[in-house]
C-alpha cells in the first residue's frame, strides 16, 4: 500500500489522463510499477519510470503546478504520513537490493564531501564508511541533515514559549488554549490526538512530496526554498554547499542543544532545569549530610549513593569514621616512637620482649607476641560492642555518636562541626598512612631514607655514565625497569653512536654555508662536482650509487673495527681509539669527556631533527621562511584583519586547508558580528549618558521609552512585534546585500556608500575595514563582558553594590580581610556563603599564627639571647645548654615535657571553651592582659587584624626555617653544612 500510494504520487501519473479516467486495467501495471525496483548498478534496464527519487525537470514542473495532485495529497495526507515516516526504510532498502556489491571507496572519497568542515575535518570515530561505499555515506549525510532540521524546530521550540505563546485556543473542540500547553516534555500529555495526526500528516507530507533528491551527489538539496516549502533553491552550487554545510554545523549543535533540554527537562521536571526542582536525585537526599563539606561537597564518584538509600549511606558515613580515627591513630603510631622515643621496661615480661626491642614500622609487625595480637583484637571487638550497646539511634541516625562526650558536644551543631573536622582529619590521615606503607614498604625504613631502596632498578644505574646534572636519572618510559645492566650499557652506548652521527651532520649543514665546498669533481665519473650539491636535504638526489656504497662501507668499516658492542661490555662509547691529544688514560677524565660527548650529542640529535623539519618546510637548509609557499598560513597573511602585534592568528587552525573562500566567509561573520556587537555597546552605553527617547515605544501596549530598562532586563519589556520588526530588519540587511555576495570580493564591503565614509581608494577601503575589525574584536570582549557584569548585578554598569548574591559579600568587612588583597580566598573555600564555616576558619587561622609567631621566636631567641641557665629535666640530667637550636631540639624534648606542651595546649583550649570565639569574634578568647586589651571594638578588631597579618608572615616564616634546618641541619641554615645538595 505505501508503494502503491508513493508511485500513485508521482507526475508520470499525474499527467495520464487514462489513468485518471479510471481504467481498471490501469490499476495492475501501476502496482507493478510501484513494487519495481529501480536498476543503478551498471548493468542498467531501461524503465517506463523513473526510479524512486528522481525526477526529470518535466516531472518536476508538473509536481509543481498540478492541482489535482494538491487535491490528492489533502485527501490521502493522513495514510502518507504513516507510511512517509517509513520511506526512507523502504526506499533505502530498495536501493540497497540494486546496489552493485563491488561499488566501493576509500575514506578518501568522504573528505570533500558535504558536512566536513573544520576543525574536525572528516570524524568518523565508530568506522561507518570503513566499507568506503559512497550511497551508504551519502544516506547517513542525509538523515543527519533531516535530523539537525527537526532538532533545530525543537530546541527554538523549547526556547520561543518561554518568551511568547499564542493567544486563543490550540484545540477548541477540547478548550484547549496555547497557555494552557506546558513548556518542555510536559506537552506530550496535553496534544490530543488530532495534533498527533497532523504532526504525523506533514512529516508524511515532507517526506513524501517535498523532500525529492534533485542530485543524489548532494544529500539535503530537495530543490526547494527557505524551509523547503517557498521557492527554489539556491542556484550557485558553492553557495548552495556552504548553506548546507552551515546548517548541518546548526543541526549538530541543535542535536546536542536538545538532548541537553530532554535530560534537563526530565531530571528536574522543568525545561529551564532549576536545581531546586531536582527532588528524583539521590544525590539530594545526602547533599546536606555529615561529612559533606567544601570545596568539593557531595562527591561519590563510584555512585556508591546512587540508590539513595539513607541508612546505607550513613553505615558507609560510620565506617569511613571509624577507619579514620584507627588511621589518625596508626599515623601517630608511627610519628610519636621517633619524635618522643619508647616505654621503658618490658612490652612482654614473659617472652622477654623489651618496648626499645621494638621496630618502627611495618617491620614491628613480626615482633608483636601472639598475646598482643589478641589484646588488639580484644579492644576493637570491646570499642564495637560497648560503641554499638550505647547508641540510641537507629540504622545509624547520627554515625560516629557513640555517647563519648569528652572531647564532643551535647550541642547538635557543635558536635556536627567536630565531626565533620574530624572525618576530614581522617580522610588526610588515610592517606598519610598508606603513603607511610608504601614508603616503609619500599625502603625498609618508616621514614623511607633512599639510601635504604637499594631493590629499585633505577639504583643500579644512578652513577652510570650519562646520569648528569640537573635531570639526574631520566628514564620517563621505563626502558631500565628490569634492571639489566647488560641492556642499560647497549642502550647508552647506542646513544652515544647516534650522537656521533648527528653531531657530525649537524656540522655538515653548517660547514658548507660558513666555510664553502671542497673544489674539484665529487665524482668524476659522473661530472659531479662539489659546488654542484646542494645544502641540505637536497643533496640527498645527488649522490651518485658509488657514494652510497663507499659511506656504507665506512659505517661498517668503523663498527667491524670497534667489534662492535665490545665497548657494552666496559665502557660504552670506548672504542679503543686514541687520537692525539684528545685521549686520556684518567678513569675520571674518560667519563667526563664521554658525558660531555654525550650532552652533544643529544642536543645534536634535536638539533639535526630539527634542520631536517626546516629543511622540508622551506626548502632550504636554514628554513628561510620565504620559501615556505606550501604553508596554507601563507595564503591568508596579507589578508583583511591581519594586524600586529599578532600577525595572522589561528591557534584552532581554522584555516590549515588553505580555503580562501572558506576564511573570507569567516572574515565576512567576524565583521558583521563586530558591527552588531559595536551597536550594542553603545545601545549599552548611550542611554546611561544621553538618556531614552521620549514617547511611547509601542503605543498599543502603553509602553513609553522611559519605561524600558538598561541592559538585560531590557529584554522582557520588549513587545512580540518589536522582535518581529528587529528580526525583519537583520532580513532585510542580509537579503539586501544579497548574503555572502561580498565574500566574493573584499569581505565586509556591502556596497554601501555613506556620505563622508566610503571611499573608492583599496588602500584607504582596506585600513578602514581594518579598523572596524580591530574595534569590533574589542566590541565583542566588551558585549560578553557587559552581559556578565549586567547578569550577575542586575545592573548594565554592575556596580558592585548591588551583586548582593555574591557569597563573598558577605565576608568582605570581617576580621582579615586587608589591604591591598582585600578578601582572597582562590580556592572558594567560602563559595557557600557560611559565615559560621567562615569565623572557624578565621579562628583556627588566628590559632595557628599565634603558635607559629611563638615558634618563629623560639628559633631566634636562643641564637640572640642565650639560653636559660640549669636544669631543663633535673631527673633526666638534662640542661637547658645542652638543647640545641631548631628541629635537632625535638629528639632532646623528655616524655614528661611532651606531656606537659600537650597538656597545655589542651587546658588552653578548655579554657577558652573551645571554638566558643567562633560564635562572637574569632581570636577573642576573653583574655584580658594589662596594656594590651581593650573594650573599643575598633581598637579590638584593629589588633586582631595586625595580629593575623603577623601570624601569616610567621607561618611562611616557619615554614621557611623548618626547610632551611632540615636541608643544612642548622636552624639558621649555613650553606656549607649542606653536603648532600646535587648542586655542591
Amino acid at each position: 500500500a505505501q508503494a502503491f500510494w508513493l508511485r500513485l504520487l508521482r507526475p508520470s501519473f499525474l499527467k495520464d489522463p487514462d489513468f485518471w479516467k479510471g481504467s481498471r486495467k490501469q490499476w495492475p501495471m501501476a502496482l507493478q510499477s510501484a513494487f519495481a525496483v529501480p536498476q543503478t548498478s551498471s548493468h542498467r534496464v531501461t524503465a517506463q519510470h523513473p526510479p524512486t527519487g528522481q525526477l526529470s525537470q518535466h516531472d518536476s514542473t508538473v509536481l509543481s503546478k498540478s492541482s489535482d495532485a494538491t487535491v490528492m495529497v489533502a485527501a490521502a495526507v493522513t495514510t502518507i504520513g504513516a507510511a512517509g515516516v517509513l520511506q526512507g526504510r523502504g526506499k533505502r532498502a530498495r536501493q540497497a537490493i540494486s546496489k552493485p556489491r563491488g561499488h566501493m571507496t576509500q575514506l578518501g572519497a568522504f573528505e570533500n564531501e558535504l558536512g566536513v568542515q573544520p576543525p574536525v575535518g572528516f570524524w568518523d570515530p565508530l568506522n561507518f564508511t570503513e566499507s568506503g561505499d559512497v550511497e551508504d555515506f551519502r544516506r547517513r549525510r542525509e538523515a543527519e541533515l533531516k535530523n539537525g532540521r527537526v532538532a533545530m524546530f525543537a530546541t527554538m521550540g523549547y526556547i520561543t514559549p518561554e518568551y511568547f505563546k499564542f493567544s486563543g485556543f490550540l484545540a477548541p473542540s477540547s478548550n484547549l488554549k496555547f497557555e494552557d500547553v506546558p513548556n518542555g516534555l510536559k506537552a506530550l500529555n496535553v496534544v490530543p490526538v488530532e495534533g498527533w495526526l497532523q504532526i504525523i500528516g506533514l512529516a508524511g507530507f515532507y517526506e513524501t512530496c517535498v523532500n525529492v533528491p534533485v542530485d543524489p551527489s548532494e544529500p539535503g538539496n530537495y530543490g526547494r526554498g527557505r524551509l523547503g516549502i517557498t521557492g527554489s533553491s539556491i542556484k550557485d552550487p558553492e553557495q548552495r554547499k556552504r548553506a548546507l554545510n552551515a546548517e548541518l554545523a546548526n543541526g549538530r549543535l541543535a542535536m546536542m542543544a536538545i538532548i541537553g533540554m530532554f535530560f534537563q527537562d526530565g531530571l528536574t521536571g522543568a525545561a529551564w532545569g532549576d536545581w531546586a526542582l531536582y527532588e528524583g536525585s539521590p544525590l539530594r537526599a545526602f547533599e546536606s549530610e555529615l561529612g559533606v563539606q567544601a570545596p568539593v561537597g557531595f562527591w561519590d564518584p563510584l555512585g556508591l549513593a546512587a540508590s539513595g538509600d539513607m541508612a546505607t549511606y550513613s553505615r558507609r558515613r560510620e565506617s569511613e569514621l571509624k577507619h579514620g580515627r584507627i588511621s589518625m591513630l596508626a599515623t601517630m603510631g608511627y610519628i610519636t616512637p621517633e619524635i618522643c622515643g619508647r616505654w621503658p621496661g618490658f612490652l612482654s615480661p614473659t617472652n622477654g620482649l623489651k618496648y626499645a626491642d621494638i621496630p618502627n614500622g611495618l617491620a614491628a609487625v613480626s615482633k608483636v607476641p601472639g598475646a598482643g595480637w589478641i589484646q588488639i583484637f580484644a579492644y576493637c571487638a570491646y570499642c564495637e560492642v560497648s560503641g554499638m550497646g550505647s547508641r540510641s539511634d537507629k540504622n545509624y541516625g547520627t554515625p560516629g555518636d557513640f555517647g563519648f562526650k569528652a572531647i564532643t558536644s551535647s550541642d547538635p551543631e557543635t558536635l556536627k562541626r567536630k565531626l565533620n573536622a574530624e572525618l576530614a582529619n581522617g580522610r588526610l590521615a588515610m592517606m598519610a598512612i598508606i603513603g607511610m606503607f608504601f614508603q616503609d614498604g619500599l625502603t625498609g625504613s618508616a621514614w623511607g631514607d633512599w639510601e635504604n631502596y637499594v631493590d629499585s632498578p633505577l639504583r643500579a644505574f644512578e652513577n652510570e655514565l650519562g646520569v648528569q646534572a640537573p635531570v639526574g636519572f631520566f628514564d620517563p618510559i621505563g626502558f631500565t625497569k628490569d634492571g639489566d645492566e647488560q641492556s642499560f650499557k647497549r642502550r647508552r652506548s647506542v646513544e652515544i653512536k647516534h650522537g656521533r652521527i648527528c653531531m657530525l651532520a649537524t656540522m655538515g649543514y653548517i660547514t658548507p654555508e660558513i666555510t664553502g665546498k671542497f673544489p674539484g669533481f665529487l665524482s668524476p665519473s659522473e661530472g659531479l662536482k662539489f659546488a654542484d650539491v646542494p645544502n641540505g636535504l637536497a643533496a640527498i638526489s645527488k649522490v651518485p650509487f658509488t657514494g652510497w656504497v663507499q659511506m656504507i662501507a665506512y659505517a661498517g668499516f668503523t663498527e667491524a673495527k670497534a667489534n662492535y658492542d665490545e665497548d657494552v661490555k666496559n665502557t660504552p662509547g670506548d672504542m679503543g681509539w686514541k687520537p692525539p691529544l684528545l685521549a686520556t688514560e684518567d678513569p675520571d677524565t674518560k667519563t667526563r669527556r664521554l658525558n660531555a660527548e654525550l650532552a652533544n650529542g643529544r642536543l645534536a640529535m634535536m638539533a639535526i631533527i630539527g634542520m631536517f623539519f626546516q629543511d622540508g618546510l622551506t626548502g632550504s637548509a636554514w628554513g628561510d621562511w620565504e620559501n615556505y609557499v606550501d604553508s596554507p598560513l601563507r595564503a591568508f597573511e596579507n589578508e583583511l584583519g591581519v594586524q600586529a602585534p599578532v600577525g595572522f592568528f589561528d591557534p584552532i587552525g581554522f584555516t590549515k586547508d588553505g580555503d580562501e573562500q572558506s576564511f573570507k566567509r569567516r572574515r565576512s561573520v567576524e565583521i558583521k558580528h563586530g558591527r552588531i556587537c559595536m551597536l550594542a555597546t553603545m545601545g549599552y552605553i548611550t542611554p546611561e549618558i544621553t538618556g531614552k527617547f521620549p514617547g511611547f515605544l509601542s503605543p498599543s501596549e502603553g509602553l513609553k521609552f522611559a519605561d524600558v530598562p538598561n541592559g538585560l532586563a531590557a529584554i522582557s519589556k520588549v513587545p512580540f512585534t518589536g522582535w518581529v520588526q528587529m528580526i525583519a530588519y537583520a532580513g532585510f540587511t542580509e537579503a539586501k546585500a544579497n548574503y555572502d555576495e561580498d565574500v566574493k570580493n573584499t569581505p565586509g564591503d556591502m556596497g554601501w556608500k555613506p556620505p563622508l565614509l566610503a571611499t573608492e581608494d583599496p588602500d584607504t577601503k582596506t585600513r578602514r575595514l581594518n579598523a572596524e575589525l580591530a574595534n569590533g574584536r574589542l566590541a565583542m570582549m566588551a558585549i560578553i563582558g557587559m552581559f556578565f557584569q549586567d547578569g550577575l548585578t542586575g545592573s548594565a554598569w554592575g556596580d558592585w553594590a548591588n551583586y548582593t548574591d555574591s557569597p563573598l559579600r558577605a565576608f568582605e568587612s570581617e576580621l582579615g580581610v586587608q589591604a591591598p588583597v582585600g578578601f582572597f580566598d582562590p580556592l572558594g573555600f567560602t563559595k557557600d556563603g557560611d559565615v559560621s564555616s567562615f569565623k572557624r576558619r578565621r579562628s583556627v587561622e588566628i590559632k595557628h599564627g599565634r603558635i607559629c609567631m611563638l615558634a618563629t621566636m623560639g628559633y631566634i631567641t636562643p641564637e640572640i639571647t642565650g639560653k636559660f641557665p640549669g636544669f631543663l629535666s633535673p631527673s633526666e640530667g638534662l640542661k637547658f645548654a645542652d638543647v640545641p637550636n631548631g628541629l635537632a631540639a625535638i629528639s632532646k624534648v623528655p616524655f614528661t615535657g611532651w606531656v606537659q606542651m600537650i597538656a597545655y595546649a589542651g587546658f588552653t583550649e578548655a579554657k577558652a571553651n573551645y571554638d566558643e570565639d567562633v560564635k562572637n569574634t574569632p581570636g577573642d578568647m576573653g583574655w584580658k592582659p594589662p596594656l594590651l586589651a581593650t573594650e573599643d571594638p575598633d581598637t579590638k578588631t584593629r589588633r586582631l587584624n595586625a595580629e593575623l597579618a603577623n601570624g601569616r608572615l610567621a607561618m611562611m616564616a616557619i615554614i621557611g626555617m623548618f626547610f632551611q634546618d632540615g636541608l643544612t641541619g642548622s636552624a639558621w641554615g649555613d650553606w656549607a653544612n649542606y653536603t648532600d645538595s646535587p648542586l655542591r
